[in-house]
């Protein structure tokens, strides 16, 4: 019995010894975090991607048929209105114009002797020796041999405008993009020979949402962020409809002549959209999956000492982007907010600030 009462207290003993001994509460956990900052009014960028084009971009061609006597310029060749571009073998329409100018000539000699006839015979009639019908027969005759000159005529200037068709050349300055044939070639009527792009004017086509668009006013400058920095741009006009696949609408936006930029680029319009609530920003790492769907920061709530408890409080987003996310909710001004590693940590646990990272704008 003694010796079992001594094992009894040497038990009692060491469980003793080991409360005695059992090690501390690990210390607060020290973490970033970040001041809640409430800002009314607040205005955010949004960016609205666009196309850069030339301003007049064609297709050049004759309007009819004929073999390709010259094509004077070739892709990337730079020319200014009314350069020549490209010449049609006119040689048998020379040979047309000739004839049609031959027939205007006899035409013309017909009219002349039918005027001097009727002269002649305006002073018989005076005269009495012809009848009033026989005069009338000869000054309608003066008149169809003068319709005939002047039909003769306009068949050769039609010849004449077909000859002149025949030079295609350069309707605005530009940048030939595309060589579509060459010498020899049978051109047929409105068949595309060159591609002509004009050079200097551009314009950027962007889609707004409707409310974006109709705040913008003619001669408005606008802004754009590009892959290496920013450019201006002038607002020129708007479709005012609404597209039925984007629900946007498009808007025309002209560039500087002097902008560092090519035709086919894609550029971002910079628009300042206000928000109509007011919240703060956190980082989007700062954000905790809640109940429901719903989000949730940590907010540090101070404690006895230096230490702070994590507390869980529910917020709604009203806006996020790639790195961060507008909120509100049960948050006060000027509380620590937890600014990341929420995976890392649980409600209630302690924790310490160890850094405080800037406002997110």
């Amino acid at each position: 019995a003694a010796v079992g009462m001594a094992v009894l207290v040497f038990g009692v003993s060491s469980l003793r010894a080991e409360a005695n001994s059992a090690p501390p509460p690990p210390p607060p956990l020290p973490v970033s975090v970040i001041e809640a900052d409430y800002d009314a009014g607040l205005s955010v960028e949004d960016l609205y991607p666009g196309i850069v084009a030339a301003r007049r971009e064609t297709s050049l061609g004759f309007e009819r048929a004929g073999r390709l006597d010259a094509l004077s310029v070739d892709v990337g060749d730079r020319v200014r209105v009314g350069d020549v571009l490209a010449r049609l073998d006119t040689r048998a329409l020379d040979a047309q114009i000739l004839a049609a100018d031959a027939q205007t000539a006899e035409a013309a000699a017909q009219t002349a002797l039918a005027e001097d006839t009727q002269a002649r015979q305006s002073q018989l009639l005076e005269r009495g020796h012809i009848s009033r019908q026989r005069f009338d027969e000869v000054v309608t005759s003066t008149r169809a041999a003068q319709a005939r000159q002047n039909a003769a005529a306009a068949a050769a200037d039609a010849l004449r405008v077909q000859r002149d068709l025949s030079v295609l050349t350069a309707p605005f300055d530009g940048v030939i993009t595309a060589r579509l044939a060459d010498e020899g070639a049978i051109a047929q009527p409105g068949q595309p020979l060159l591609e002509l792009v004009e050079a200097g004017a551009l314009e950027v086509r962007v889609g707004l949402p409707r409310q974006a668009a109709s705040s913008l006013e003619p001669g408005q400058v606008l802004h754009f962020v590009t892959g290496t920095g920013r450019m201006s741009g002038v607002f020129r006009a708007t479709t005012g409809v609404v597209d039925r696949q984007s629900r946007t609408v498009t808007v025309v936006i002209d560039l500087a002549e002097d902008s560092d930029i090519a035709a086919g680029e894609v550029i971002r319009l910079s628009l300042e959209t206000p928000m109509a609530q007011s919240g703060f920003w956190v980082p989007t790492q700062a954000l905790a999956e809640g109940r429901r769907g719903l989000w949730s920061v940590y907010v540090l709530v101070p404690q006895e000492g230096d230490g702070h408890a994590l507390e869980a409080r529910p917020v709604e987003t009203l806006r996020v982007e790639a790195d961060r996310a507008f909120v509100r909710g049960a948050v006060n001004t000027g509380e620590l907010i937890l600014a990341g590693g929420v995976q890392r940590v649980t409600p209630g646990q302690s924790v310490v600030p160890a850094s405080r990272e800037a406002r997110t704008r």
